[in-house]
């Protein structure tokens, strides 16, 4: 789901400089100068280990006492109790705007709010905006404790970004109301299904909706360097009627105004578990024409009001209770590999994950720029 990397030391530097200037004018002014160097520290720190270990980071995240985040909304991957977990476990409130908004809803206010207090401090963002937030410069570097056990293809050589969660691209459908749920892609073009398909969104802004498109594009000849297959595909659902341009929610579910749904595996289950007994028998498929996969990605933004929690708040995310309340979430967390080896796994929470045959692959981050371009030229002329 070209980039522009400056190194570790030279923001350091230029983080320091910039403290130096800050201590003057404050001193100047009668402000307290501890203050303000811790607060340049943390917004230069890479690691927990430049606080002086996670103690001293908790406590620089407490004194700050809040966390700005954005689009993350409390039925998506469990993110409900992971902040739950997090304001409990932490002196920290959680400050969670838009929680209905998109990746790049998250990029537009990183850009329009630089400097202000309400600025969000982290970001969840679909791969390929990660990828471009990273090449705009818009991103801190930043390794958790956990940083190695990350494979190498998932997150980016300085940690402006690392990739956490994750699922497979799938088919939703309520089977009180569908009589034959699809179970591929090519299935979703039967003239039954005439007004009853959705995506999570808009692709060029909707990571959902963009691994959506791009299944389709493998299920349509396509491939990971070719999206325009899957476009092709949904100008066709729209031709015949049956792809409406309704942002699949779960409001929309329950209402049964999108009663099939593509999206991620991990949202279209516990869409089976939050409407059993309100009239919806959601069943999910995962089209065997068309196995795509993806994850998240994780990101502190470079100018981030509360950088130490920002911090903080990554480093929960990558510990076995974070990694595990995504599992509980019936996402596949990046550690899974690790913490099955090492025991830390939930054995409970894995065994109710969807069943996939086959290793995911993934594409490279060529591909998914080019995929980028040729959705922003062709996707609304496909489907308006």
């Amino acid at each position: 789901m070209t980039r522009i990397r400056v190194r570790a030391n030279g923001r350091l530097a230029a983080a320091l400089a910039l403290s130096t200037a800050a201590l003057t004018a404050l001193t100047a002014c009668g402000a307290a100068p501890e203050e303000s160097a811790k607060t340049a520290d943390s917004a230069a720190a890479t690691s927990a280990a430049d606080f002086g270990g996670l103690k001293d980071l908790v406590a620089a995240a407490e004194k700050e006492g809040e966390l700005n985040a954005i689009a993350l909304p409390p039925d998506w991957a469990n993110y409900g109790e992971v902040i739950k977990a997090f304001e409990a476990k932490y002196k920290i409130k959680v400050n969670s705007e838009n929680p209905d908004g998109s990746s790049s809803d998250e990029i537009a206010a990183v850009k329009s709010r630089k400097g202000q207090d309400r600025a969000p401090d982290v970001l969840d963002l679909g791969i390929a905006f990660a990828r471009s937030g990273a090449a705009e410069n818009l991103f801190a570097p930043y390794k958790v404790e956990a940083w190695d056990k990350i494979p190498d293809a998932q997150k980016e050589k300085d940690g402006r970004w690392f990739n956490d969660y994750g699922g497979y691209i799938s088919i939703g459908c309520d089977a009180s109301r569908i009589k034959t749920c699809p179970e591929t892609f090519a299935d979703l073009l039967k003239p039954e299904y005439k007004g009853k398909v959705a995506l999570n969104g808009n692709p060029t802004k909707s990571g959902s909706a963009f691994g959506g498109v791009y299944a389709a594009s493998l299920a349509n000849k396509g491939s990971f360097g070719d999206i325009q297959p899957g476009i092709d595909f949904f100008g066709e659902l729209k031709k015949n009627g049956n792809f409406i341009p309704v942002e699949s929610t779960p409001a929309t579910v329950e209402k049964g105004e999108t009663p099939i749904s593509i999206d991620w595996d991990y949202l279209n289950a516990s869409y089976a578990d939050q409407f059993k007994g309100k009239g919806v028998d959601w069943k999910v498929a995962i089209p065997s024409d068309g196995v795509y996969a993806q994850y998240y990605s994780q990101a502190i933004n470079k100018d981030a009001p509360h950088p130490a929690a920002a911090r903080l708040w990554m480093e929960f995310l990558y510990s076995a209770e974070g990694q595990n309340l995504w599992l509980k979430g019936y996402a596949r967390p990046v550690l899974l590999p690790a913490m099955t080896t090492d025991g830390t796994a939930d054995k409970s929470f894995v065994a109710k994950l969807p069943e996939v045959e086959g290793t995911p692959t993934f594409p490279e981050s060529a591909e998914l720029d080019k995929a980028n371009a040729t959705l922003a030229e062709n996707w609304d002329k496909a489907v308006s």
